[in-house]
């Protein structure tokens, strides 16, 4: 079982080339799975079935587990034994038939467009261009953290006006950067090269001269935010929801929303539009034939 589980971490590594954070999920839901199966005497991953995986679920929605985590688990368990299947290992997935407990979907927090706009148009002070720079980017392509993290300096003097990152999966797409976001971005290229090292090619970079790590991107979002006056907590997802939520706003366009950020596959993004159900309404009244008013 710990060899089935160290393959398919491998898998998820070298083939996959999945994200960290993904393959710190699976080696912490599959290793806590596993162990529960030696409490039961289940050495052999032939000999789980479905009952022992539902045991299981039982288990930690008894220890008040969230849903969504419970979704995550069995997520988890389901590509360990398509795994073991590829093998060779198992005759079926144990895990394919098991359903967690539906939670309620949380919708994205977004900070207002007006506050938002308010904040970046104040004027900016020398020591918080690079955070400016960093904000602007976010809200401008919707990108995520890690991406925002790993992108390197761009050739030229000046920004260009759209950018190539990999996003999960190491999938690339090509986004958008607006006039504004270079504008703040242009600035950070000024300054940037008192403070980078030799021969570092992060784009934003901190105590050092090296690449920030995100941690501290979270950071000094955060602290960004608190000077600029804005009335909540920020965070890089919250620009991303933004982001998304702003442009599907103004132009309705939900695939063009959901090539710009990346999501595979468009149920995804579909929950944009329920942050929107204002305007959808008033579209609505204004284009069905039996809701126009006479």
């Amino acid at each position: 079982m710990d060899r089935l589980l160290a393959g398919y971490l491998q898998y998820l590594r070298v083939e996959k080339q999945a994200s960290p954070h993904t393959v710190a999920a699976a080696q912490r839901d599959c290793g806590a799975f596993l162990r529960y199966c030696a409490e039961c005497g289940v050495t052999d991953a032939g000999r789980v079935d479905l009952h022992t995986v539902r045991a299981y679920i039982t288990r930690l929605h008894r220890q008040n587990r969230q849903p969504s985590s419970l979704r995550r688990c069995l997520s988890s368990l389901r590509g360990l034994f398509r795994h073991a299947l590829r093998q060779g290992l198992v005759q079926h997935n144990p895990a394919a038939g098991v359903r967690a407990p539906k939670g309620k979907r949380l919708l994205p927090k977004v900070v207002a467009a007006e506050d938002l706009i308010n904040a970046l148009d104040r004027e900016v002070e020398d020591s918080s261009v690079r955070d400016q720079a960093m904000v602007e980017l976010f809200y401008s392509s919707g990108l995520r953290l890690a991406e925002l993290h790993g992108l390197d300096l761009p050739p030229g003097n000046r920004f260009p006006d759209e950018l190539r990152v990999l996003g999960k999966g190491r999938k690339e797409r090509i986004v958008p950067v607006g006039a504004k976001a270079r504008a703040a971005l242009d600035r950070w290229l000024c300054q940037r090269s008192q403070h980078a090292a030799a021969n570092e090619p992060a784009l934003f970079v901190g105590r050092g001269g090296r690449r920030l790590s995100q941690r501290s991107i979270q950071l000094r979002l955060a602290a960004w935010a608190r000077a600029a006056g804005l009335p909540a907590h920020l965070h890089p997802h919250k620009l991303r929801h933004s982001f998304a939520t702003h442009l599907l706003e103004s132009s309705g366009d939900l695939r063009a929303v959901q090539e710009l950020l990346g999501h595979a596959n468009l149920a995804t993004t579909q929950i944009y539009t329920q942050l929107d159900w204002k305007r959808l309404a008033q579209v609505y009244d204004r284009a069905h034939p039996r809701a126009r008013k006479a």
